[in-house]
């Protein structure tokens, strides 16, 4: 549980640092740019504080895919960027491949309970 939830604390610190990569116009703007750097470092802490609980693979992949998938959905949203169906396809099979993945691992949990 205190994986999960260091994990998903990272991953909405990285979707915002990501949004205020793009604010922060190339670094050219102090206040966002500052969130970069925030966003970034405490992401990447919790990311660490995760990875005490969760194995490697599983945290890095849900990681990564649902801050792409979120941080595009933030472009869309905010930053009235264009949405298609193939990337709307995209962010689909993005989500559908981390619940692949943490129903694997809860898989390998039960299995390990049972022996």
């Amino acid at each position: 549980m205190k994986g999960s939830l260091f994990l998903t604390a990272a991953i909405i610190l990285e979707v915002f640092g990501s949004a205020m990569l793009k604010i922060s116009e190339g670094f050219t703007v102090f206040w966002p740019s500052l969130g970069v750097v925030i966003g970034y470092a405490v992401s990447f802490f919790y990311f660490g504080l995760a990875l005490k609980y969760l194995p490697l693979s599983t945290a890095y992949a849900v990681w990564a895919g649902m801050g792409t998938a979120l941080t595009a959905l933030v472009g869309i949203v905010l930053f009235h960027e264009d949405i298609s169906i193939f990337k709307t396809i995209a962010f689909l099979t993005i989500i559908a491949g981390v619940v692949i993945l943490n129903k694997s691992k809860e898989k390998v949990v039960q299995e390990e309970i049972t022996e």
